[in-house]
């Protein structure tokens, strides 16, 4: 592993570990963490159009780093529905639990797994590496678009629809 493969390790696992941190409290339900993810997805594509360009991306890397994306999705999809919803004063809230903070141990476990998989060839070795913020930024926003959607279905009473947190979590209303 070069200085760059570790550099991007160290990144993703804090990321990661702010994310699980995050993740853990009770907040108010915002559209914060679809910027957060879309930030993330920024530093990730920095992190991974290089790695791309210098190894010529063909097919096979290709077909490598959608696997991962796939990868991504389904554990964002999994940790979606372990993130418990529900109304509080007419304001929508979400908190994790254990195993949503598993699931992302796992997710990056995956991740990390799959990518040794792909060091069996050459072209593709250290995609990983190079790719872990953005793999945590598209499982991140897909497990939060799926919270919103639970979140904007919690009517309080009839006619009437949650508000979202506002503050530094996120605007008030939908």
């Amino acid at each position: 592993m070069n200085n760059q493969q570790a550099l991007d390790v160290v990144i993703g696992v804090a990321v990661l570990a702010l994310l699980i941190y995050r993740q853990l409290r009770s907040r108010p339900v915002s559209a914060s963490g679809l910027r957060i993810g879309l930030i993330l997805g920024v530093v990730g594509l920095v992190e991974t159009i290089p790695f791309l360009q210098k190894h010529h991306a063909g097919t096979a890397e290709i077909a490598a780093l959608a696997g991962s994306l796939l990868l991504a999705v389904v554990f964002g999809v999994l940790r979606a529905l372990t993130v418990r919803v529900w109304l509080k004063d007419g304001t929508a809230w979400m908190q994790g639990n254990v195993v949503t903070a598993l699931l992302w141990v796992l997710a990056l476990g995956a991740h990390l797994g799959y990518d040794a998989l792909l060091d069996q060839h050459k072209t593709t070795s250290g995609l990983g590496n190079a790719t872990i913020v953005l793999y945590l930024a598209v499982t991140l926003a897909v497990q939060r678009y799926l919270v919103l959607q639970r979140a904007a279905r919690l009517a309080p009473g009839p006619g009437s629809t949650p508000t979202f947190g506002a503050g530094s979590y996120g605007s008030a209303g939908r």
